[in-house]
């Protein structure tokens, strides 16, 4: 039998802009707990983001290598990127595809909604399969610079095993299409 769920709501009383940037705003809300004490929330609101699982007829992955200043060293990622204001995800993942690694896709799926670091950001990333790929020519952004390349699904899981893939909407990712794959996981409708 569930137990019943407590009402956790806290209520914000008064929000307070710390710092905002091109990306990121860093907000402090001064917050009555669910007890009725007062406390303070620090946190990171962020626009959103996609990533994309692009899986060839092969069955082999689109990676990419870029420099992440904030680790000090170059990560192996799945493409993703920011959500402009008002576009639609799915814009967006067909966007950031065709920018960052010169791939259009045929075929598109959302798999679902991330909530990476709730403990102190807003930020959700929408992760879609894309297949059915054709080359059409990358154009990263101004100052973005990419390796891109293609790695069999099964190998690109090993990686994650290894350590070699860490970033964790990566690592998401490619074991959820890993398991999509094996029919360990529900099917998705198709969208």
């Amino acid at each position: 039998m569930a137990k019943p769920e407590r009402d956790l709501t806290e209520k914000t009383l008064a929000s307070h802009i710390r710092f905002q940037g091109r990306l990121l705003v860093v907000t402090e809300d001064e917050v009555e707990l669910a007890d009725g004490r007062r406390s303070t929330r620090e946190y990171i609101r962020h626009p959103g983001a996609v990533v994309v699982v692009a899986e060839d007829d092969d069955g082999a992955v689109i990676l990419e290598r870029q420099w992440r200043h904030p680790l000090g060293a170059a990560m192996i990622e799945l493409p993703a990127g920011k959500i402009d204001s008002g576009e639609e995800p799915l814009a967006c993942a067909r966007r950031e595809l065709q920018e960052e690694t010169g791939y259009a896709a045929s075929q598109w799926r959302e798999l679902a909604t991330l909530h990476p670091c709730v403990g102190y950001s807003d930020e959700r990333l929408i992760l879609f399969l894309a297949q059915g790929l054709t080359q059409t020519g990358a154009r990263p952004d101004d100052g973005e610079h990419l390796e891109v390349f293609a790695l069999p699904l099964t190998e690109a899981v090993t990686w994650v095993e290894e350590g070699r893939i860490t970033d964790a909407k990566s690592v998401v990712g490619l074991l959820w299409t890993d398991r999509l794959r094996r029919g360990d996981w529900p099917a998705v409708p198709e969208g």
